[in-house]
């Protein structure tokens, strides 16, 4: 115990984080056990550790802000549960058709009325665009017309939006641009309150992998969902939305970026949040691109996801007493945790500028004369 605990203090003084000490971002220890279960099981031991209440910190999103700029996950000793992962999601493709409706079913279906009551008004799940922005309201909408601007939206166009999520998108480009389209998600919840909130709109709302997408449209957006294709997918992805694609048309794709290629996520997301996801890299990106696409803008807006990832904090820690008896015993009991460090903890990684948000718009051949990178 002694060994573990002296191994977590010295790790943790290259954050300037303290054990019970008295700063915000200092973390307060109330069971020993917390100390081995991260030594031995890094990531999924911390995250383990604070959803049964052996740690805590009262400010979770600096706590992180500094444990993830300061590299600390390169001083975590590498465990044989870390090596299988990783051989593990080298060797198989976890992101295979057969498997494309798991992430909809476990995070997405989980309960309308949660999302409901963490996202804005329109329930945009993905980051808002905060450049004028005072409120989250603001900076979706600012976002979704963002986007139309950015893909030059006229009335009458048809639109794909791959992974549609609760029609957010399609619902704006149609009221606001007069634009009609299709949506395709793989949550049947999403799908039902989509075509709630879509109804009367020229929309039609599908629950259907993006591998089976069919015809052609003027433009193709996809916001937020790449990030459940897995690097194995990412030339089948962009080949798809190259097929769906008008020849003088454009694709926005919006994604959380990683820094670096990995080939799995964080184990603790990856087991209570996002099974299967992946961040993809800058380099993965191009590759599946090549030949495809010309790549007219690619823009970086990551630091406001750690506001909108504290606005969704505060709206679900605000709401928490009307969720409280439907979610908190899902998981034995520590929902509430689970979900406050998720969103914490995301947001500490934003702040410390270790993933990125990008939108990159493509052409096929290249816009003529040249496309004005839109701000």
């Amino acid at each position: 115990m002694l060994n573990a605990k002296q191994m977590v203090r010295e790790t943790l003084e290259h954050a300037d984080v303290r054990i019970n000490g008295t700063r915000p971002w200092d973390i307060q220890v109330r069971d020993n056990r917390f100390y081995r279960n991260l030594v031995t099981r890094g990531s999924i031991g911390l995250g383990e550790s604070y959803m049964k209440g052996w740690w805590d910190a009262c400010k979770l999103d600096e706590f992180f802000d500094r444990v993830i700029g300061a590299d600390l996950y390169k001083k975590v000793r590498v465990t044989p549960a870390i090596i299988i992962l990783v051989a593990y999601s080298a060797i198989l493709n976890k992101q295979k058709k057969n498997r494309a409706f798991e992430v909809g079913q476990r995070h997405y279906d989980i309960g309308n009325d949660l999302y409901r009551a963490m996202l804005d008004s329109r329930m945009v799940y993905t980051c808002g665009y905060w450049k004028n922005a005072k409120n989250l309201d603001q900076a979706q909408e600012d976002k979704l017309d963002l986007v139309c601007r950015k893909i030059g939206l006229k009335e009458g166009m048809s639109v794909l939006d791959i992974g549609c999520g609760w029609g957010s998108f399609l619902k704006f480009a149609a009221e606001k641009y007069g634009a009609k389209g299709v949506g395709v998600t793989v949550s049947k919840e999403q799908a039902k309150l989509a075509r709630e909130m879509c109804a009367n709109l020229p929309i039609e709302i599908k629950i259907q992998d993006y591998r089976d997408v069919k015809g052609v449209y003027d433009r193709v957006v996809s916001l937020g969902m790449i990030e459940h294709v897995g690097y194995r997918n990412y030339g089948k992805f962009m080949r798809v939305a190259h097929r769906c694609l008008s020849d003088d048309g454009l694709f926005l794709l919006h994604t959380i970026g990683n820094n670096k290629s990995v080939l799995m996520t964080d184990p603790w997301i990856e087991k209570y949040i996002f099974p299967n996801g992946m961040i993809p890299s800058i380099k993965q990106l191009a590759k599946s691109m090549e030949e495809l696409f010309v790549m007219e803008d690619w823009h970086n807006f990551g630091a406001y996801y750690d506001k909108t990832l504290m606005a969704w904090f505060e709206n679900f820690n605000n709401h928490w007493h009307e969720l409280k008896d439907k979610y908190e015993d899902r998981v034995n009991g520590t929902f509430y945790r689970m979900w406050k460090y998720y969103l914490l903890v995301c947001a500490g990684s934003f702040r410390a500028r270790k993933n990125n948000l990008w939108q990159i718009v493509l052409s096929k051949k290249g816009v003529r004369g040249g496309y004005e990178s839109i701000r």
